[in-house]
């Protein structure tokens, strides 16, 4: 059951129409709603009120904060709300903001929904009467699974509105037309800002169920270029023994489905996201053939700092470049280590690494698993890779299944011992951590008797 409008949305909407205007809510909100999503991403676009007139209706509902001067966006504190007035933009310059900004207030419904990218979101709802504005068949696009551009010129003046394309093909799973395929293709997505570029990539990895949908339209449309790590996946041979789909794009593709159906909400997402995406970028310069075999040796090295400087140009959180590095660098260790019997000591070692990058080794199998379904062979099909749960099960018994070991000796009891701190420590403190990884011992005495006993300090 979808959720009424907002009580305190409705009331300022009856206090815009006392004052002598119209308030509407605008964009995602009545696409969502229509589709028979909830949806809390209110817009409110308010007619026949002057700027001065509106700040004083909103005023009555609280304090007025301005969170976009430029587009003329006010809130109300404790509203989740963006209201502004109707406005005329006009092409001035390069990128998503070189945009001359007219306000009028007295602009009807379907002029100033022109300016909106795609149909889908270029509807309104009067929040009072629950009439529909549809001018430019929104509705009737959404029930035809269609995108299409609300008006073909103002679309092409935003490069930034071919990743939204690309967005919303994934996120809805509706089907671009032709027009708006040829319109993408011809944007330039140098003019925009990195940041933009990944907010876009964020919400197409994070909020569609088949974000491949929205990758093969950049492929498609050849926006993909923008990103060469991604174009350079294209043609990439894989052994058909191990990746019968095809080449590795394609299996990325299907990688970053599967990681979509692993994701759990939380923190950790989209780091899984971004790993799977990244997880084979070392392919291309990595891969040989020999014999009719592909093989790519060091791969998953090479590809960590290629999905780093990937992330880093994008202007990515620090943390997640840390995430997605070390998933890249170590996403084949769940299968090896159990086929090559790994002991405890590689796993709490591994664990170690892990955690230095805010990684967890579920974390890592999350992404192993993504990588391994991510295919057509017979174990994908059926969803099976027992590594995963035999890796998760010895790294259980290492006690390092959700973090990486602490070291149980420190500085303090060397100088317990009488020991004169100096750099000899550090060798004494590894070689008590590496026995400590060995061995799984956790007692302070125990470790120090038998590293402090062997005549090296």
């Amino acid at each position: 059951m979808i959720e009424a409008i907002d009580a305190r949305i409705c009331e300022v909407a009856r206090a815009v129409t006392a004052a002598g205007g119209r308030a509407v809510l605008v964009g995602g909100y009545v696409r969502d709603r229509l589709l028979g999503l909830d949806s809390k991403d209110y817009d409110v676009e308010i007619y026949g009120l002057a700027p001065e007139k509106v700040s004083d209706v909103l005023a009555a509902f609280g304090e007025i904060i301005e969170i976009g001067r430029a587009f003329g966006v006010l809130r109300i504190k404790g509203i989740d709300a963006d209201f502004s007035l109707p406005r005329r933009d006009s092409k001035r310059g390069k990128g998503h903001r070189g945009f001359d900004i007219a306000f009028d207030p007295d602009l009807d419904f379907a002029e100033a929904s022109r300016r909106r990218d795609l149909t889908v979101n270029s509807m309104g709802l009067d929040p009072l009467s629950g009439e529909l504005l549809d001018p430019h068949g929104g509705r009737a696009d959404l029930e035809r699974g269609v995108l299409r551009a609300t008006d073909a010129a103002h679309f092409a003046e935003d490069p930034l509105r071919g990743l939204r394309a690309a967005q919303f093909a994934a996120r809805l799973e509706m089907e671009p037309d032709e027009e708006l395929s040829e319109l993408c293709a011809r944007l330039d997505l140098s003019e925009l800002a990195q940041e933009r570029i990944f907010d876009e990539l964020d919400k197409l990895l994070m909020k569609a169920r088949r974000p491949s949908l929205g990758f093969e339209f950049l492929r498609r449309t050849r926006l993909l270029r923008f990103f060469p790590e991604l174009d350079a996946l294209q043609g990439v041979p894989q052994d058909p023994k191990w990746h019968p789909e095809g080449d590795v794009w394609v299996h990325t593709m299907l990688v970053i489905d599967e990681a979509a159906a692993l994701r759990s909400g939380d923190a950790d997402d989209p780091a899984l996201m971004y790993g799977a995406l990244c997880h084979d970028f070392g392919k291309p310069d990595a891969s040989i053939e020999e014999g009719g075999r592909v093989r790519t040796p060091r791969h998953d090295a090479l590809g960590a700092r290629i999905a780093r400087e990937f992330l880093e140009r994008l202007r990515a959180p620090g943390r997640l470049c840390d995430q997605v590095e070390a998933l890249v660098a170590y996403h084949l260790a769940p299968a090896l280590f159990v086929a090559q019997g790994t002991t405890a000591r590689g796993y709490r070692r591994l664990a170690r690494k892990l955690e230095r990058a805010g990684v967890t080794m579920a974390l890592l199998v999350k992404v192993a698993r993504a990588d391994h379904w991510g295919r057509t062979t017979e174990e994908a099909r059926k969803r099976i890779f027992p590594a995963a749960d035999a890796f998760l099960a010895e790294a259980e018994k290492a006690s390092v299944k959700d973090a990486g070991p602490r070291d149980v000796v420190q500085g303090r009891h060397l100088k317990a011992r009488g020991l004169e701190p100096g750099p000899h420590f550090r060798d004494i403190l590894a070689r008590c951590r590496d026995l400590q990884d060995s061995t799984g011992w956790t007692d302070v005495d125990k470790i120090l008797d038998k590293v402090l006993g062997d005549g090296r300090t």
